[in-house]
Order: structure tokens, then sequence, then C-alpha cells
């Protein structure tokens, strides 16, 4: 009689891998979930704080920086309503411009730049380009309040007032003339409709603002470097000169002031090199 053959070992079923839990934006466009909705504000409350805080350092002292934060809040919250994840851009890209576009209408109902304000930046820069035309090199606070005809403490004051103006973005008006309405959004072209053109017109520009930036006194070059390249705020880089957080904020507007007179007056050659050429 053969020996019966050992038994073999039970087979146990094939482990199946336990489904991934959905994530909070999964969850949120399954079923418009309004806690997800609220998770989803808080992640990304941080980012309101940060486009909020830094516009905050160009813009006068009486605005409530809570209150900007509070519609950069309505920003965030419109932009998760309206955000499709098939469009290709992320989340945070489509956010910016919406939580940037919700203070900025907020800012423009406050009539933070008047037309006296503007008139004066106008005047700045116009007494900038004037001086430098005579005198070749950047133009110092005392020879612009002269050429200005007011005192330079004066001067200084029209400094601190027109420093809001110096803020930039797309929905700012295009123009310092107070007929002029249109936004910057209105009259910049499409960055999609890119051409060789417009590649060489920008890196033109990108030449003589770093040609001017050369030519700048060196702590409006820090200041510049410090607040743009470096992120630091305006306290900071005021903690780092050992000098008020005001000062810091006239250092900055007079070099984006001068750097604004020396592209106009480039724009100006450059425009009548093209009538003598014609």
């Amino acid at each position: 009689m053969s020996a019966c053959p050992p038994l073999l070992p039970p087979v146990s079923p094939p482990e199946t891998e336990a489904p991934a839990p959905p994530t909070l934006w999964q969850r949120y466009h399954a079923a418009d979930d309004s806690q997800a909705e609220n998770q989803l504000v808080e992640q990304y409350l941080p980012l309101v704080k940060a486009i909020v805080g830094r516009l905050a350092m160009t813009l006068p002292s009486h605005l409530e920086l809570e209150e900007l934060q509070s519609v950069g809040v309505i920003g965030l919250l419109h932009a998760i309503r309206h955000f499709n994840p098939q469009g290709g851009a992320s989340f945070e890209t489509f956010a910016r411009f919406r939580i940037r576009g919700a203070v900025i209408d907020e800012l423009r109902k406050s009539d933070w730049a008047s037309r006296t304000v503007r008139e004066k930046a106008r005047r700045i820069q116009t007494a900038m380009m004037e001086v430098e035309q005579r005198h070749a090199s950047v133009a110092t606070d005392k020879q612009v309040a002269a050429e200005l005809k007011i005192s330079l403490d004066e001067y200084q004051r029209w400094i601190e007032e027109v420093r809001p103006t110096t803020f930039v973005c797309l929905d700012a008006a295009s123009s310092l003339d107070a007929e002029d309405s249109r936004a910057l959004a209105e009259v910049v072209c499409d960055p999609g409709q890119g051409s060789p053109a417009d590649a060489v017109e920008r890196r033109e520009l990108a030449e003589l603002i770093a040609e001017r930036i050369k030519s700048l006194p060196e702590m409006q070059r820090k200041v510049l470097g410090l607040y743009y390249f470096e992120d630091l705020r305006l306290r900071e880089i005021a903690e780092a000169f050992g000098v008020t957080e005001s000062r810091i904020c006239q250092v900055h507007a007079q070099a984006i002031l001068s750097i604004r007179s020396f592209l106009e007056k480039a724009e100006r050659g450059s425009e009548a090199m093209r009538l003598f050429k014609k």
C-alpha cells in the first residue's frame, strides 16, 4: 500500500489593496461637501495672508489689514468654487489671481490713489527726468525738491503720499493722466499671443531696468534687492538698516519712480529715433 501524499498547505485568497482615501478636492467635487470646502479654505488661508501682507507693504497705513484679509478670503472662496482641475493650471496660481483681484477691487472702492496723488507722482517723475537730463546722473532728493520748487521736507511728504502709486498690478491705471482711466489689463497684450518681437522687447526692457538699477544709490539698490529678490518685508529691511519702516518706504518709492522716469525717457528716445528713420 503506497503512502498518502503530503497535504498541501491551504491557499489563502490574494490580498486586495485597500482603496486610497479620497483627497480633499475629490470629496469637495463629489458632493459639494461644505465641510471639505471649509477645510480647503483653512488649508489655503496662509496663501491669503501672504498675498495681502505683500500688497499691504505698499499701501497707506490707514487701511486695515484684517479687512483686506477678509476680502482675500472671499476671493479664495470664489476661487475654490470656480476652480476647474481639468484646466491644467494649479489651484495656487488660479487662486492668486482671484485673491489679488478681490483685494484690488476693494482698494479701488477706498480710492487710495486720488487725482491729487497721481498728479504729484507725475510731477515728481517729470522733475527727476529734467534733473537727470541736465546733470547726466541719478537725481538726488535735494535736486528734485529744488526742481519742484518745494522744500526738502515737503518733498519727503510728497514721496510718502505717492508711495501707494508705486504698487503695480494689471488692474491699476495704465497712466498717471487722470483722464486716462484704462487699466493695464486693457492695454497689455495677451501673453498667450507671444511673438519673437515680444520676447525681444521684454529682454530689452529687462536690460534697461538692470542698467538703471546699477546707477541707483547703494541704499536704493539694496532695498530693491532685499524686497524683490530676498522677499523680505519692508519692516524687516528697516530693521536690517536700523531705520524706520517709513524711511524704507520712501527709499523704495524713490527707486521705483526713478526707474519709471528712466524708462519713459528711453521710450521717448526710441520713438524719436523711429520718427527720424522715417
